[in-house]
């Protein structure tokens, strides 16, 4: 039997977001890192056993062209996997510019499975992301005025979706609001067939809680391609009969030393790591002119960290409010300010795992891609939720990831060292979305996972 759900992911935290919520609602979940290699067995032999399956990129904020290289490559494998229906994840805060990168991908899985019309809403009203009259709500404010006006690579400044998506897209963008959903799945049915008959070609769909997202997943059951945050995956799995288990969400004992590193620059992550600071936890942070200098600022953070994991979860972050951002970014460039923060990030997140740190949370999206490739990470397995759209994560480090003195650079291969010195080959991760999680988030991390 083939998989039921593919999923295409535009980030690594998305793609863990939405797989947790797969898993809540009873369905098996094998999250890939990448676009998946036809010659890989091991991704085949995972997918045979899992219901759904998210393939997880790293596409937000790449090129358009790349974004759509690497969906279509994504959708040709979960085709041949045998996947029933389509589901292309985006950010609850449908992070793009005028150029994409939704919209392109959107069309180009659109045109790949020759359909004339799919639903695109990010809402996720247990993070606090809602539609309303196809306008965006970051919990009581319009996109347009919450932090993410601020973004440093994907600024939202319109919180009008249906104009935001018809910006990027060649296709009519039309609404399906709040009237027709209230109605029932059978009601906005109808809306879609008067929608495809005026020659609309994606629909924005007003979601204000979860039972207009369950509405929705039983609405759009026979579209080949549906588009959203990782929120429609709540109503999705029921059409398959699947009921929520919590045997699905379990994970193998933790142990090994704790670290948090965190690179996202939202208001959440800010009000996260400021809460860990005032706990008086060893923290470090990463100065990117510092790094742009040419110091050793990631052997500085991995020296300081060694002297302080026997003591508890130790924090290396680079985590600003807007205004810094906005002056190293004029100092260095947009870019290149992110680019040197995520190598930073992932050399330290591979240094920490080397001193055996084998609990680990990573905060932001590209700060989480970078991550998971200097890791070596091929899949992951979806465990517990720590908060809504993160959950606990468990990950078989390759040899190579443990090894002192290896190449710590995203993607790159490590070179031969010394002899594994971790004590264990299992990973426990979590991503973290920079906009999710409540201010107590890095400490309820550790706490779940000493009690699960």
């Amino acid at each position: 039997m083939g998989i039921r759900l593919g999923c295409i992911a535009d980030d690594f935290t998305g793609a863990t977001d939405l797989a947790n919520n797969l898993v809540r609602a009873g369905m098996r979940v094998v999250q890939l890192i990448g676009v998946p290699d036809d010659g890989d067995e091991r991704a085949r032999r995972e997918a045979r056993d899992a219901d759904a399956v998210v393939v997880a990129l790293k596409s937000r904020t790449v090129p358009a062209a790349d974004a759509v290289e690497a969906s279509l490559k994504s959708l040709a494998w979960l085709r041949a996997m045998g996947a029933e229906q389509i589901y292309f994840k985006y950010c609850s805060t449908f992070d793009s510019t005028p150029a994409g990168n939704i919209g392109p991908v959107t069309e180009a899985l659109m045109d790949a499975l020759g359909t004339d019309f799919t639903v695109a809403t990010p809402a996720f009203p247990d993070n606090g992301r809602t539609v309303f009259k196809g306008h965006l709500f970051v919990g009581d404010v319009l996109l347009g005025e919450s932090g993410m006006r601020h973004h440093p690579l994907t600024p939202m400044t319109d919180s009008n979706l249906v104009s935001v998506l018809g910006a990027q897209t060649k296709r009519p963008v039309g609404l399906i609001d709040h009237t027709a959903v209230a109605r029932g799945a059978e009601a906005v049915r109808d809306r879609v067939a008067g929608l495809r008959e005026q020659g609309t070609g994606i629909a924005i769909v007003d979601a204000v809680s979860n039972d207009d997202l369950v509405t929705l997943g039983e609405a759009v059951r026979d579209l080949p391609l549906v588009t959203a945050g990782s929120g429609l995956a709540i109503g999705l799995p029921a059409n398959w009969g699947f009921e929520p288990s919590p045997a699905a969400a379990r994970l193998p004992p933790a142990g090994g030393y704790g670290a948090v590193v965190s690179g996202s620059v939202s208001a959440a992550t800010n009000g996260q790591v400021r809460e860990f600071l005032d706990t008086g936890r060893p923290a470090y942070r990463v100065d990117p002119l510092r790094v742009a200098a040419g110091e050793d600022v990631a052997g500085e953070a991995l020296a300081f960290a060694g002297a302080h994991l026997a003591d508890g979860p130790v924090l290396v972050y680079s985590t600003e409010d807007p205004d810094a951002v906005r002056d190293v970014q004029g100092r260095l460039g947009a870019a290149e300010a992110g680019e040197l923060v995520e190598r930073t990030l992932a050399r330290v997140a591979r240094g920490l795992v080397e001193r055996g740190v084998r609990r680990l949370v990573v905060a932001g999206g590209e700060t989480s891609g970078a991550v998971v490739q200097a890791l070596g990470l091929t899949g992951l397995r979806i465990g517990p939720q720590i908060d809504p759209g993160v959950p606990w994560c468990a990950a078989v480090l390759p040899d190579e990831a443990t090894r002192p003195g290896a190449d710590t650079r995203p993607g790159a291969g490590a070179r031969p060292g010394e002899d594994d010195r971790s004590g264990g080959d299992t990973l426990h991760i979590t991503l973290k979305s920079g906009n999710f999680g409540g201010p107590g988030f890095f400490s309820d991390a550790f706490t779940l996972l000493e009690t699960s």
